[in-house]
């Protein structure tokens, strides 16, 4: 199974290439598309599906598509169902809406951003960044519920220990935090509902 995966911009991209072969196995292929920004897929997305729903109808039956967004201050379900429009109307099934228990197109929403996966994964995060382990830790203790910007607060959170003085670079930390991540042990609900689908996509 090769899985195409299009996401917002390219700290996901770094995180994923890192993450992807530990959550599907070395028997999948996969390759993650950056953008630049969520209104940037959001436009092209109708197109691209159109494109893969062509390939696949041409022969490439073991394609399957994932698109990854950031909820930011959208409705998670109305964002997704967007998604989900898009894909049901270029005629691909999707997890909601499957074809003999079938689909061939998964959307997924971190919530609210992709820093929202790294405060699900402390240890991680302090194996990357170990200056936070050496004292006291103000962790949040629900991932997908912080308020005021997740990866402001991520970016705070480094600074008071000494990291990233002159602004936290997304892609690098990205990359390091998800060297360092488990999957199975995740505790963002976010993190897992992408986790779980993307394995039933790979399966389906």
């Amino acid at each position: 199974m090769h899985i195409e995966l299009l996401v917002e911009e390219s700290s996901a991209e770094a995180a994923l290439n890192v993450l992807l072969p530990r959550i599907l196995g070395r028997k999948h292929t996969f390759k993650v598309y950056p953008h630049q920004g969520k209104t940037d897929p959001l436009a092209v997305l109708p197109h691209r599906l159109r494109a893969y729903r062509a390939m696949i109808q041409a022969g490439w039956n073991d394609c399957r598509i994932a698109v990854l967004l950031d909820r930011d201050r959208d409705a998670c379900l109305d964002l997704k169902r967007r998604v989900e429009a898009m894909a049901i109307a270029a005629g691909l099934s999707t997890k909601s809406k499957p074809r003999r228990r079938r689909f061939v197109a998964l959307s997924r929403i971190a919530i609210e951003e992709l820093e929202a996966w790294f405060f699900g994964d402390r240890q991680a995060v302090v194996k990357a960044y170990p200056r936070l382990g050496g004292k006291k830790l103000r962790w949040p203790p629900m991932p997908d519920r912080i308020s005021g910007g997740t990866w402001e607060t991520f970016e705070r959170l480094l600074q008071r220990d000494g990291y990233h003085k002159s602004g936290y670079t997304k892609v690098h930390g990205a990359r390091i935090i998800a060297e360092q991540m488990d999957p199975q042990k995740n505790t963002s609900p976010s993190f897992r509902c992408f986790r779980d689908g993307l394995l039933a996509l790979a399966a389906a």
